[in-house]
Order: structure tokens, then sequence, then C-alpha cells
């Protein structure tokens, strides 16, 4: 019989560095098996061989927490605007448990089961209301044994703390993140003030995921990281950041830019800027390292390559390219065999290759959240009328 896998807690209490994966929503809508707008999980029932070979290939390439594919799988979401689904949301959050142990049983890895920001919150629905929707995915990874829980993706820490109460009565290890930066969640709660928040709520790991780049994630980790010592607190620290370059984002993050989603590609950060953001993390005393929206596995390999000497171990992914690109020294042109090299891939300034490109964007953002008018969540597709008035309206910001 296999020795019992250390648990989260144990290894980050250990010191162990802990590598997340990465963005399944936007990487499967890429392979065409997600919607975007919804971004809704239903992949997991309905093409799980495609959810399986996301997990394992973040696993081969140094993962070792599988998180659930379980992102706005509250059975609210799921029926929100229009999308009509042939499964439950039980279904869906079965499946994506199954998918999810199946490929951790490959490896030294972990099952996280995650809940995100529903729909009736920002429809103003009461805390009641709201933490039924994340008991009825709790009792899905209570009956499937996930090895740790992750409050994950919520603009609003109000929220997430309601989320934490929830899953902190199962006495498994619970996560909170919040996608937000250094400005603070959406009601300008700031992220110290946020942390404390969710540590005296009863999350052990607090950070943040999604919505901006790396060392923007980064900075706003420590700044939890203060609040949380200032106020006499412990916990550990997980940041799981998008693999775009967010330098002209306000408050909301990537999906106020007009690139937002379907024309990022131009900001993607290379496998070399990963290195630095796995690096940065590290030095922030930040353990649990992953991604969200935008990594594939070759980002999270990057993250595994800068963290190879603190971990003792280089990802299988690794054997057929080298370190800093030392598989370049095979190749057949001696100008690209000279870039095989650790301060070329460091020092390089990517280039668009889009002359009229500019290189930053003006945020849409209409400074609407919870409570709005704007933000009322409805069942049945926007109507062409409502479009008229939002394509109107977005011609006067």
């Amino acid at each position: 019989m296999a020795p019992a896998k250390k648990g989260i807690l144990e290894r980050l209490d250990a010191g162990e560095i802990v590598i997340g994966d990465g963005g399944f929503v936007f990487a499967l809508e890429k392979r065409g098996y997600v919607k975007a707008g919804p971004w809704t999980p239903e992949a997991a029932a309905e093409h799980p061989e495609a959810v399986r070979q996301l997990h394992r290939e973040f696993l081969r390439a140094g993962a070792n927490v599988m998180q659930t594919f379980t992102f706005y799988a509250s059975d609210d979401k799921l029926e929100n605007r229009g999308n009509k689904l042939t499964f439950t949301g039980a279904q869906i959050n079965e499946a994506a448990c199954d998918l999810a142990r199946e490929v951790a049983n490959e490896g030294d890895a972990l099952v996280a089961g995650g809940v995100s920001q529903t729909p009736s919150y920002l429809s103003c629905k009461s805390e009641t209301d709201v933490k039924a929707i994340f008991k009825k995915q709790l009792d899905v990874f209570i009956k499937k044994n996930v090895d740790f829980l992750i409050a994950e993706y919520f603009e609003h820490v109000e929220e997430a703390v309601w989320a934490v109460e929830v899953l902190k009565e199962t006495g498994k290890p619970v996560a909170a993140s919040l996608c937000i930066g250094p400005e603070g969640d959406m009601h300008g709660v700031s992220p110290g003030e946020c942390a404390v928040r969710l540590v005296k709520a009863g999350a052990q790991i607090v950070g943040i995921n999604c919505h901006f780049d790396p060392m923007t994630c980064v900075k706003a980790v420590k700044m939890m990281k203060e609040g949380v010592e200032k106020a006499g607190l412990k916990a550990h620290y997980m940041v799981q950041p998008l693999a775009y370059h967010t330098p002209d984002c306000s408050c909301q993050g990537f999906i106020d830019l007009p690139e937002f989603p379907f024309g990022l590609e131009p900001r993607i950060l290379t496998r070399w800027d990963m290195h630095h953001y796995a690096r940065e993390a590290y030095n922030a005393g930040i353990r649990f390292i992953g991604g969200c929206c935008g990594f594939e596995p070759y980002h999270i390999r990057a993250v595994a390559e800068e963290l190879a000497t603190e971990r003792g171990v280089l990802p299988a992914a690794s054997e057929k390219h080298g370190s800093w690109g030392a598989g370049l020294e095979m190749h057949t042109k001696p100008w690209v065999r000279a870039r095989a090299r650790r301060d070329y891939w460091e020092n390089l300034k990517p280039a668009s290759g889009r002359p009229q490109c500019p290189s930053m964007s003006a945020p849409d953002g209409w400074g609407v959240t919870k409570g709005h008018a704007d933000l009322m969540q409805q069942t049945e597709a926007t109507s062409q009328d409502q479009l008229k008035k939002l394509f109107d309206r977005s011609k006067t910001h």
C-alpha cells in the first residue's frame, strides 16, 4: 500500500513549495470546450477527456495541486445568462472531483475543491441564500473527500468570508484567494484588511488569484502578509495570477481591458517572465505558487524549473528542452544556437510584431459593483434591446 501523501498544511508548515496548476477555463475555451461569457465548467461532464488531459499536462509540468474544474459551478451561475445545461451542478462537480483525483493519484499531488463568487451575491441575495449555494457544492467535495478547499475568485471580501465560514465547518484545510489588486476589493477594503478578515473567519492560507499580472498579484499578497502579521495572526500565502501583462488595469483588473477576452494574446507572459515571477513570489515568502487565466502547462513548467533547487526536483516536462534554452545548442542555425544561454532570454524585450499596436489600453470599467442595477443577474439571455443599451453606453465611455 502506498504511503499517505502529506497534506497541504503539513507541506507548507515544513516550508515546502507547493505549485498550483493553471487556468482551466481559458485553456479549455481556446481548445473549444468552454463557452466564453458564462465560463462555466460543464466540460468536466461533457468532455472529461479534455479536462483529464489538461490536468495531466499540469501535473507533468510540476504542479502538485490538482484543483477541481468547478469554477463557477454553482447552480445559480450554471443557470445564469441563458446557459442551458444537460448536466446538473452536482453532476459537474462530481465529475470534476473524479478527474482531479484520478490524475493526482498519478503523482504526488493533492486535490483541492474550489468554490467561487456567485451571481446571487451580486444580486444582493441574503447571507443565508449565498451560503446555501456554497454548502451545496461543499456536499460534493465532502462526498468525494478532496484534500483541501479553496474559496477563490472573490471580488468582495464579505462574500469570501461567508464562503470560508461554510468551508471551515468541514474541518478540512481552507485557502481563500481574492481576485483583487493593491487597491483592495470592490468596496475599497485593503488587501491587508481583507486577509485579516479571511484568517479570522478560518482560512489557513490566504492570497490572490486572477484579474492581474504576476507582479501586481505578488505585491497585493505582500500587503496581505503585512496586514496579517501586524494583526498578530498567522497564515500561509498563495498566489495564482494571470499569465497576461496588465500594467494599464484599473481596480477590477483585466476584464475591463478592451482586449478581454479574445484579444489578449499580445499580452501573454513568456516562460522567462514566469521564472522572474516564481523567484519574486518565493522571495516574498509565498510558498503556494501557481497560475490562473492564461497559464498553460509550459508556464507552470517554468515556475517549477526556477524553483527546482529549492524543491529538489525538476518536472518530467523539462527533459526535452533543458534549462534556459539549452536545447537550442542542437539547432541548425548558428545565430539560434547563440541564444542557448540564460542572459539572452532574461534580457530579451519581445516585440509584438504589430506596427500600429499601442503599448497599453484604456480600461472600459463603468464603476459598477454589487447593488447596481446593471449587475442584477438574470437567467435568460441578454435581449437585443438590452444589448443595444450596452452598445450605446459603451460609446460614451
